[in-house]
């Protein structure tokens, strides 16, 4: 195998997946958003920030759920899901580039391709007592997940405890997830529920989605973003073209290779 050691390399490859899924995208009539560090990057860099090496693109839940659906693999690019992928960490979409291999600090020794993650954005509740009981159970729910995912019940008392008293299986806990998180009815604002790191920071305006969706230059090329991403951005990240102090300029730490 080949390492990737240059962070270059592996945006190149990153870009060629976008590309692909964002013409899969416009062919289908999906509607989806640079978003997070991919969408600041592109106002406020023309590309990726400069200590960033990831990308994220959100769909509504509908067109989500079409992408999902309509999605065919090709020779190399493949669609990880937690309903299509077995022993799948994640509670969203990745197309990867299989002919990679990508490791990343978050879960040691779990192996995947160089890839884009796609996120579906879900209606939550207006009412705050509501938002804040389905935002507990969503960090509670995606535990267990992973949990089901450890080799080692007794790595921490968490772990064993959700091994000894809760025996559910995994496809259970899926069905769970998908029935009390997911595809809540109609309301004025919204969220990433499938990325428990936000959480309730994670909500902005529903309004963000309605009108013409715009385009924004990244790294030489136009992309698609969600009609009020100014207004998104400033919700979630308030003065977003400010730079952060130095010491929150963090990379990511990965390793990756060619498999060839």
């Amino acid at each position: 195998m080949r390492p990737i050691t240059e962070v270059k390399e592996l945006r190149q490859i990153q870009i060629a997946i976008l590309d692909q899924v964002v013409a899969f995208c416009d062919e289908n009539g999906i509607n989806y958003s640079l978003a997070g560090g991919t969408l600041i990057g592109a106002l406020r860099h023309k590309g990726y920030i400069p200590w960033d090496d990831d990308i994220d693109l959100y769909l509504p839940r509908e067109d989500y759920d079409r992408f999902v659906e309509k999605w065919k693999d090709t020779s190399h690019l493949v669609m990880l899901n937690p309903n299509r992928t077995k022993r799948y960490l994640y509670t969203f979409t990745k197309i990867v580039d299989s002919r990679t291999i990508l490791e990343e600090d978050e879960v040691p020794g779990y192996q995947i391709g160089v890839y884009v993650d796609v996120f579906p954005i879900d209606f939550v509740p207006d009412d705050e007592r509501k938002r804040h009981r389905q935002f507990k159970f969503m960090k509670l729910a995606y535990k267990m997940r992973r949990c089901k995912m450890q080799s080692n019940y007794l790595d921490n008392l968490f772990h064993y405890l959700c091994y000894r008293y809760f025996p559910l299986p995994l496809g259970f806990i899926n069905s769970m997830i998908e029935h009390i998180l997911w595809r809540k009815p109609k309301s004025s604002l919204v969220c990433n529920v499938t990325d428990a790191n936000f959480g309730e920071k994670g909500i902005f305006p529903a309004r963000c989605y309605e009108g013409e969706y715009a385009y924004v230059t990244f790294e030489g090329k136009k992309y698609k973003a969600m009609p009020g991403y100014e207004e998104y951005l400033r919700t979630i990240y308030g003065d977003y073209m400010q730079l952060p102090p130095v010491e929150q300029r963090e990379h990511h730490w990965f390793k990756a290779y060619w498999k060839d």
